[in-house]
């Protein structure tokens, strides 16, 4: 039976969990229920295969990246490995800083949001972290965002 949730009940259940505890998660995202329709609809989306050789070279780009140093992943970056890693353009940077302060994000968000956006750069096989990236990893901080509060 699908769960139909009110606002209240959402904000009773998330008020539940700590912050700190939701600051050490980096990506936290509502999913909609999928529509008949949309499953039905004959659309070719991208297969397993070819999702998997994508995370697969993007496992094999942090692999090279952190050749030397204690880590494997990007979520395993140290503030250091993040600062040397995951260089952000003034622009970018802003646009980081912005979010920041939209949402009243907390100083490890602003931590972690620079690796979602160097693992988001990975799977699009780029070099360097871009605004959009920068923009995408803050929307899988939804919880974070002062609404649910």
């Amino acid at each position: 039976m699908a769960c139909k949730c009110t606002p209240p009940q959402i904000q009773r259940y998330i008020a539940r969990i700590s912050g700190p505890l939701l600051d050490r998660i980096d990506i936290h995202i509502d999913v909609p229920a999928v529509r008949v329709s949309e499953l039905a609809a004959r659309e070719c989306a991208e297969g397993s295969a070819e999702i998997r050789e994508r995370v697969c070279r993007a496992r094999r780009t942090q692999q090279d990246r952190f050749a030397g140093e204690r880590v494997f992943s990007n979520a395993q970056m140290t503030p250091r490995l993040i600062r040397k890693f995951c260089p952000l353009a003034p622009g970018t940077q802003q646009t980081l800083e912005r979010a920041i302060t939209r949402w009243g994000l907390s100083a490890r968000a602003y931590d972690r949001i620079p690796k979602v956006g160097r693992t988001i750069a990975d799977l699009e096989g780029r070099e360097n972290i871009s605004e959009e990236h920068v923009s995408e990893a803050v929307n899988y901080r939804t919880l974070d965002r002062s609404f649910w509060q």
